[in-house]
């Protein structure tokens, strides 16, 4: 058993990064679906690609933008996903990883 002292040292707090923040997107990578509260404590949920333990957060319009490709490309594995602006702002796009 360990102390709150020893627990407190080794403590990380868990993040959830952005899909963007992968070199290439693996498209056969399992999604799964998380929900949380906003500041005012609205409910909300959202997705999640797990790597390596780690969740990346996957934006719908991501989704939405992959859907398209794969009706053009259905073998397509692979993709890149980067955005511009932040917060509410934030566009994304989806492009053939290389």
């Amino acid at each position: 058993m360990s102390t709150l002292k020893e627990e407190a040292l080794v403590y990380e707090q868990k993040r959830t990064l952005n899909i963007t923040d992968l070199d290439k997107v693996d498209l056969s990578f399992p999604i799964e679906g998380r929900s949380s509260e906003d500041k005012e404590g609205k409910p909300y949920s959202y997705k999640v690609m797990v790597v390596n333990g780690q969740e990346y957060r996957v934006p719908y319009t991501v989704l939405e933008e992959i859907k398209k490709m794969l009706a053009l490309k259905a073998d397509l594995a692979f993709v890149k996903v980067t955005k511009t602006g932040e917060g509410k702002a934030t566009k994304y796009s989806v492009s053939l990883a290389q």
